[in-house]
């Protein structure tokens, strides 16, 4: 008896100190708190969870203090693919995959990019294949939409990437940045109108519950892209 309760006590603690670590995690992406985005950092290396682990390193690479981002970013892609390699059916992990990749090659140069736009469409298109959480799915969905945007011709499309932007945004309807991104869509398109419509509910917009720090960012840009098309 005293066996069966000393293993519930583990199985128990394992699972709320994981908990704990996806919270902090949460938090520390939502409000962009340097400290504690370090602190999950460790944790995740510790309890080798390696997902938290490289969307963590890919995030302080992101908005952190770091000065090496390209390192960060290629050690997290290092461990994100060994991750998939356990377990090939982590639709969050090929979305963690594709982000790492986008974000590497933009200090790849042009040339390397577009070597790399092959493995990005292979992370992604599995993400949205397979993933159920309505979040990640729409943020895979966004990457693809910015991918088919930004890219040089012939690899763009833009009727492609306003569609997969539509579908993310029918997903995570309370995800202001979806409009951000719209609205550099149609300013590229030449739709002005439309895309001041887009920047406007940016500005007029509330955050995502998770995503406070990300929705000031974008609020500043829409008014900073508007400003420019009045």
């Amino acid at each position: 008896m005293k066996k069966v309760a000393l293993i519930f006590l583990i199985l128990l603690s394992s699972v709320f100190f994981s908990n704990s670590l996806e919270e902090n995690f949460i938090k520390a992406r939502n409000f962009h708190d340097i400290d504690l985005i370090k602190d999950v950092i460790s944790t995740a290396k510790k309890e080798q969870n390696n997902v938290i682990y490289a969307e963590a390193l890919m995030e302080y690479a992101l908005w952190g203090d770091s000065e090496d981002k390209e390192k960060l970013y290629t050690e997290a892609l290092e461990v994100i693919k060994k991750e998939i390699e356990k377990d090939p059916n982590n639709g969050r992990a090929y979305y963690v995959a594709g982000a790492i990749v986008g974000r590497l090659a933009q200090y790849k140069g042009i040339v390397q990019s577009l070597f790399m736009l092959n493995d990005f469409d292979n992370y992604i298109e599995k993400a949205i294949e397979i993933l159920d959480d309505n979040f990640y799915k729409g943020l895979a969905l966004i990457a693809m939409g910015m991918r088919f945007r930004d890219v040089p011709w012939p690899l763009r499309s833009y009727k492609k990437a306003e569609k997969y932007l539509l579908d993310a945004l029918e997903i995570l309807p309370n995800y202001p940045n979806i409009h951000l991104e719209l609205g550099k869509l149609y300013e590229k398109m030449g739709k002005v109108e439309e895309a001041k419509k887009e920047y406007e509910i940016v500005i007029n917009s509330n955050a995502h519950p998770l995503l406070n720090a990300t929705h000031e960012e974008a609020k500043e840009e829409a008014r900073q892209l508007l400003q420019n098309l009045k």
